[in-house]
């Protein structure tokens, strides 16, 4: 019985996409030569607008990983792009240069973000501001808001060799970047391909003058 009733959904979902392909190739049967020209258009301009848009962003310093020297520099580029991603760092923190290497590989990846790191010892004020307590941290802006922290690497797997596709799917999860793989599960890495699974992290929806939440962990405490 059970089987009946698959057999009849898979019948019954195959009939519809038949339906629609059938639908799709009348569509294309009834256009016109004005009509193919308007298709191919509006694709054309579709690719110059997107391209336009990233060669704005790469103008603006995205598709690299730099460092900013001072704290007005922070809030002017969380002001120019839409999505910022900053590392909080220090150089006696060897666990930052880990995040260095990982942020080297996304930046190009990822355009759509910006991706910029300052030294926590030059900027006493936006540290005490945003209330950055452990180093490394990665702090998350959205319009001008900041809007999650990945503190330490308690989200990254809990290791100092976790692989980048561990850190972008944990900005993917921070909707900061385009993230195309499984939010819902991070990807499996290590000996016992451990995962991480899901965990209960601290977003807060405000614009940049502070933290609401009291993450601590083990790593370098500023």
């Amino acid at each position: 019985m059970a089987q009946n009733i698959v057999e009849q959904q898979l019948l019954q979902a195959t009939k519809i996409m038949e339906q629609q392909v059938d639908a799709e190739i009348e569509r294309l049967e009834k256009m016109d030569d004005d009509d193919f020209e308007k298709l191919r258009q509006k694709r054309m301009d579709a690719m110059k607008k997107a391209q336009q848009q990233k060669q704005e962003m790469l103008s603006a310093g995205h598709g690299k990983y730099y460092e900013i020297a001072t704290e007005k520099d922070f809030f002017d580029e969380c002001k120019k792009s839409k999505k910022v991603v900053c590392h909080f760092y220090r150089d006696s923190t060897f666990r930052c240069k880990i995040i260095d290497k990982h942020l080297n590989i996304l930046a190009p990846k990822h355009i759509e973000t910006k991706f910029i790191k300052i030294n926590a010892e030059k900027c006493p004020f936006l540290v005490e501001r945003l209330r950055i307590v452990v180093l490394p941290t990665l702090c998350v802006a959205i319009d001008g808001k900041t809007t999650d922290y990945v503190v330490g690497f308690d989200d990254l797997g809990g290791v100092d060799d976790f692989p980048t596709e561990m850190l972008e799917w944990r900005l993917g999860r921070a909707q900061v970047i385009n993230y195309n793989g499984d939010l819902l599960n991070p990807p499996e890495f290590g000996e016992n391909k451990k995962k991480t699974g899901i965990l209960g992290y601290a977003k807060t929806n405000k614009t940049i003058r502070g933290r609401d939440d009291d993450d601590s962990s083990d790593e370098d405490d500023w």
